[in-house]
């Protein structure tokens, strides 16, 4: 049997979960193509932090080496030079930089994300970088062990976790963020107070409200100071960006697919040319994009299904919770954790042992959670909002946990 060609762009977390499961579903099905811009397998990105801080080593986080490829049959292009420089719809092939090709009968863009970069005086200086890749934690790993003053622009689960790396590796560190309240997109604000005490008491520094109006140099054209729109100063030997993330879509509106904010694709995962396939943070599913791991991995699952033809599968968005990779703190917040005027509250409180829980319930039904020091029953509040569960038999006691309200849901 002649197997297909399928060309995968991308060898990170989504494109090579999507050819996991296909390699379960279909082994022989494909004769598979993988290119990827850095010069590695691949690596578990959302355990950079964790390598950052000291927890964990690169090796630790590799998920799949180039001896997996091998066994696998699968061709890898790595590195900067195998970076697809351009898509060829027509003749249905992809050219690297260094002017490799591939043909192919099935597609799988999975480029992933850019980081936001402001468009601050002084961001091409020497010293400034994102938190994005093995390269980036080399650097700032580089910088800890001869420098002193990092700051980290962005007060949201990246920021923090790239701050708590540093300090961790001795740098005294200060986190910038534009709003009062820390990870102000998935915390209210007690959680993102009780959340930015606790960090405090570590030793890390907030300038909280706060927008950068220029990156000072020194002579040798490297960083040496943020200057803030309220005119105070911060010395700084290292300066990290990480105040979001936009779907990397260059390649596939030079292929000449329908883009917005990201790949558009339905609910196959296929994009509007229905040999190409895409998943991951590139992508944008019925108006959402994506920043988290757990839709990326039902992506992944769906696309692979329709990939070996069992065409059964559609991928649904569901709320995905947050959970900051910082050890010691427990905090969890999933759905609409705001509310408006038809909602109402669930709260409890405990300033003294560090816990704060708040559900937002409409209609006897959950909306939204924030839970802050105690979150083991996370998960099942999730489930519950998820489910669509009526709650009304169990309102009074579920703040308590599923333990105390037993066991609905």
């Amino acid at each position: 049997m002649t197997r297909q060609r399928l060309v995968v762009i991308g060898n990170g977390m989504a494109g090579m979960r999507t050819v996991e499961e296909l390699l379960q579903s279909a082994p022989d099905e494909y004769q598979i193509t993988v290119f990827g811009a850095e010069p590695y397998g691949n690596y578990n990105r959302v355990m950079l932090s964790a390598v950052l801080c000291g927890e964990k080593t690169i090796e630790d986080i590799v998920i799949n080496d180039r001896q997996w490829y091998a066994d696998n049959r699968i061709m890898l292009h790595a590195g900067p030079a195998k970076t697809v420089a351009r898509i060829e719809r027509g003749y249905q092939k992809v050219i690297a930089q260094d002017g490799t090709v591939a043909e192919y009968d099935r597609l799988l863009i999975a480029t992933g994300s850019k980081p936001v970069v402001p468009d601050i005086p002084g961001k091409d200086l020497t010293g400034v970088i994102g938190f994005r890749d093995i390269m980036d934690v080399n650097t700032m790993l580089a910088y800890s062990q001869n420098h002193k003053h990092a700051v980290v622009l962005g007060g949201g689960l990246l920021g923090l976790e790239a701050g708590h790396g540093l300090l961790q590796r001795g740098m005294d560190v200060t986190v910038v963020h534009n709003n009062a309240v820390l990870l102000n997109r998935q915390m209210d604000q007690q959680a993102g107070k009780m959340l930015q005490a606790e960090l405090e008491q570590r030793g890390l520094r907030f300038k909280m409200a706060a927008q950068p109006q220029e990156l000072l140099g020194d002579e040798n054209g490297h960083i040496a100071s943020v200057r803030f729109q309220d005119g105070s100063e911060l010395a700084c030997d290292l300066f990290v960006v990480a105040i979001g993330v936009r779907p990397n879509i260059a390649l596939a509106k030079q292929a000449g697919l329908y883009c917005e904010r990201g790949i558009v694709v339905n609910d196959t995962l296929q994009t509007y040319d229905p040999r190409v396939y895409a998943v991951g943070e590139c992508i944008q599913h019925r108006g959402a994009t994506f920043g988290l791991v757990a839709p990326l991995f039902e992506q992944a699952k769906v696309c692979a299904n329709h990939l070996a033809a069992h065409g059964v599968a559609e991928y649904v968005t569901l709320p995905t919770a947050t959970k900051l990779k910082v050890t010691g703190i427990n905090l969890f917040s999933v759905g609409d954790f705001v509310g408006d005027e038809y909602c109402g509250y669930i709260l409890f409180n405990d300033p003294t042992l560090g816990v704060y829980k708040k559900l937002v319930v409409k209609d006897n039904q959950i909306q939204g959670a924030v839970l802050y020091g105690d979150t083991q029953d996370g998960i099942w509040y999730q489930r519950l909002m998820e489910q669509k569960s009526d709650i009304s038999q169990i309102r009074s006691t579920m703040i308590f946990g599923k333990t105390e309200a037993g066991s609905a849901g």
